[in-house]
């Protein structure tokens, strides 16, 4: 039991049609929910902490609830930084004890993408630390990386496998069609699998990312909603697109805006049903489960990654 690179976790789920999760995690009852989940279903697990979430919860704390976290179950947990914005985050997250790092340098220009996205890798393969990188861009909200949807622009095949030639990256998040946050699309959700399929034949042993994909479940939303919410029109990636996905080098699937409406759906039923509890554990305590029930769905029928751990 041990904070693990996802080396061999992505080996091993290219050879199989399978993904590994990687969720987000902002405090300690998302990381019970979701190791205690992982653990039920012998899964792998990649935990995944935004620069948000270190702002929120501090470093040392996270570094520490994650440790605990494999002390409690005995998984062998990635540990990764997501949307890493420049080389200093990325090389404070490999001084601090991550085991995987981001470096989002989509916003920039193709070259100036692959000189960060290098310069970022050379530091955290001299210690030992895997490093994933995007290229495209996608639409949506990810903390302060904002995106806007007419500039969101899918991954270029040939310059993927350029990129991965060039820098050396470990793993690459591209982008087919998704986005962040609850709104992810206004019409008919549409995944672009031809282009999917061009890059993992290009680049066929390196793995591939998904990110933005949730799936919004709609009875979180209908709950949040029911229970005083505001989040109509809500949608996400459709569970049997991300199937799909698994199915052609998508190695690594991001999950972050399911497990807030799962926790923030929970919490708004209690408090409205029970406005005479104030304890915090009272509510709390359902919304990790919560979490822990619609990460078990996620692994065992979306992502197919149950007893591979």
């Amino acid at each position: 039991m041990a904070l693990v690179t996802s080396k061999e976790m992505f080996a091993k789920a290219l050879k199989s049609d399978y993904a590994v999760g990687a969720f987000n995690v902002n405090n300690m009852e998302i990381i019970q929910g979701i190791v205690d989940a992982a653990k039920e279903e012998q899964a792998p697990l990649i935990l995944q902490v935004s620069a948000g979430a270190r702002k929120y919860a501090k470093p040392a704390y996270l570094l520490k609830l994650v440790e605990a976290a494999i002390l409690d179950t005995g998984l062998d947990i990635v540990l990764h930084l997501d949307h890493g914005e420049d080389f200093d985050i990325c090389k404070k997250c490999v001084d601090d004890g991550f085991t995987s790092v981001m470096i989002d340098g989509s916003k920039h220009e193709f070259k100036e993408n692959i000189a960060l996205t290098k310069e970022v890798v050379e530091y955290a393969h001299a210690h030992g630390v895997v490093v994933e990188a995007e290229l495209g861009k996608l639409a949506g909200v990810e903390d302060n990386i904002n995106v806007d949807a007419r500039s969101a622009t899918f991954t270029d095949p040939q310059e993927a496998a350029e990129f991965v030639a060039k820098t050396g990256v470990d793993s690459l998040a591209i982008a087919i069609g998704t986005s962040h946050g609850a709104y992810k699309f206004k019409g008919e959700p549409y995944l672009d699998f031809e282009r999917l399929k061009e890059i993992h034949k290009l680049i066929p042993d390196t793995p591939l990312v998904l990110h933005g994909a949730s799936t919004v479940l709609p009875e979180f939303v209908a709950r949040c909603n029911e229970y005083g919410g505001n989040i109509p029109g809500a949608q996400g990636v459709p569970e049997e697109m991300i199937r799909t996905a698994t199915a052609h080098g998508i190695c690594k699937v991001n999950i972050d805006t399911d497990l807030r409406l799962a926790m923030t759906a929970e919490i708004r039923r209690f408090l409205i049903e029970k406005p005479a509890e104030f304890d915090p554990r009272k509510y709390l305590g359902p919304a990790r489960d919560a979490i822990k029930s619609m990460v078990q769905h996620k692994i065992k029928n979306v992502l197919n990654a149950s007893g591979q751990r």
